[in-house]
């Protein structure tokens, strides 16, 4: 190997070098990442931060789940939607890929049908090409995503553009309104971030198998990394609900720990890397269908090309701090620049205060979340065909620090 390939490599662990600027096929990218899986699982199986959602006497997020989420910056929840609930949400994504458009921009379905988001203000698909990095080194998201990740050359004929992210969960299917008023899940959103909390936004993420494409190493959140308030909490948190098992090969990737260390140089920690993307820390968010990872928006994340042969479908929520949000111009979605007060918070948050009561009415033996910013306020919120008219283009009001 001559000089100029051997600095575009780094070691595997038995000692060969492994090329990263070349584009290997996506059998050949496969079969380069399968060491470090295996040493990123260990990694991860080392940290005390996976088990089922657990509550304390008191009915608050048991301390040691809080304690672990803070320390490492992310927690893998396990069992915590049933398999009733999960068939549900899978009838629900499947439903909104199948009335996806013929094509990117196209307003029909593939069988000529009016497209699901056909009459909304914002797409509901986002499409990418396959196994491509489409927002590595480019100024997206306001520049968050400095370094490429590897880009595999997919194995037989694909299509031109494989969907990559569908918007207006709540909207599109009553599933997905349901787990967004999940009361475990609230109940941590309040752990975490206060009784008052509010929310950021929602996306479901697809990875089709050998098609899915990556998502290159970022921090999220632009507006309070120079704030004199900031701490390790922020710019909020995200769940991820797991539709199919999460493996190594397909789940989102975190540093653990660095929630904490502020703004992150990631283009020189890949450079420190040998240019690799696959960053010796990280470790992997993989668990089994039915489980809910909760990262800290501020924790370094990214996912690398799908080349396995197992989907991921992993339904993402976030929620802030109220006082994170207030007062604040919006950044990273729809209205940008627009100021939050209020009326604006109490507007997107009425999306939880309908969620809770459409899961309570769907659920009815479950224990119903209180949420106290719609406390006295609930006869105002609850689900019905006035509420589906007031869900409509509720994603332009997500609030984005």
């Amino acid at each position: 190997m001559d000089e100029t390939r051997l600095k575009n490599s780094v070691s595997d662990r038995k000692g060969n070098q492994v090329e990263y600027r070349k584009r290997p096929t996506a059998a050949q990218h496969a079969a380069d990442m399968a060491d470090y899986m295996e040493e990123g699982c260990a990694r991860a199986l080392a940290l005390d931060n996976r088990g089922p959602l657990r509550f304390a006497a008191d009915g608050a997020l048991h301390p040691n789940i809080l304690a672990a989420y803070w320390t490492h910056g992310f927690y893998v929840f396990e069992d915590v939607i049933d398999q009733v609930e999960l068939e549900e949400l899978r009838t629900g994504v499947n439903d909104m890929v199948r009335r996806a458009p013929a094509a990117p921009g196209a307003k029909v379905d593939a069988v000529g049908q009016p497209a699901l988001g056909h009459d909304l203000v914002r797409d509901t698909y986002l499409w990418v090409t396959p196994l491509s990095d489409p927002l590595g080194g480019t100024a997206a998201g306001g520049g968050r995503h400095p370094s490429k990740m590897l880009e595999p050359v997919p194995d037989g004929e694909t299509p031109d553009k494989v969907i990559y992210l569908m918007f207006n969960m709540c909207e599109a299917m009553d599933a997905g309104l349901r787990v967004y008023g999940h009361p475990g899940l609230l109940a941590v959103a309040e752990a975490i971030n206060g009784p008052d909390f509010v929310p950021y936004n929602d996306a479901i993420f697809i990875k089709q198998p050998g098609l899915g494409a990556s998502v290159a190493w970022h921090q999220d959140g632009v507006t309070h990394w120079d704030s004199p308030d900031w701490d390790e909490g922020s710019h909020g948190f995200n769940f991820q609900v797991q539709l199919y098992r999460s493996t190594p090969a397909n789940c989102l990737w975190v540093v653990p720990g660095t929630h904490k260390l502020g703004k992150v140089d990631i283009k020189q920690m890949v450079e420190a890397n040998g240019g690799s993307d696959r960053l010796p820390t990280a470790v992997p968010l993989f668990c089994e269908a039915g489980s809910v990872t909760v990262a800290n928006r501020q924790i370094l994340h990214g996912s690398f090309a799908n080349t396995s042969p197992d989907q991921r479908v992993s339904l993402t929520f976030g929620f802030h701090r109220r006082a994170a949000v207030i007062g604040q111009h919006g950044a990273l979605v729809a209205g940008e620049n627009e100021v939050y007060d209020d009326a604006r918070i109490f507007e997107r948050s009425s999306v939880i205060a309908t969620a809770i009561d459409a899961r309570a009415r769907h659920f009815a033996a479950e224990t119903r979340y209180f949420y106290q910013p719609f406390v006295g306020f609930e006869d105002q919120f609850r689900w019905d065909d006035s509420a589906r008219k007031r869900l409509k283009n509720y994603s332009l009001k997500d609030l984005g620090i």
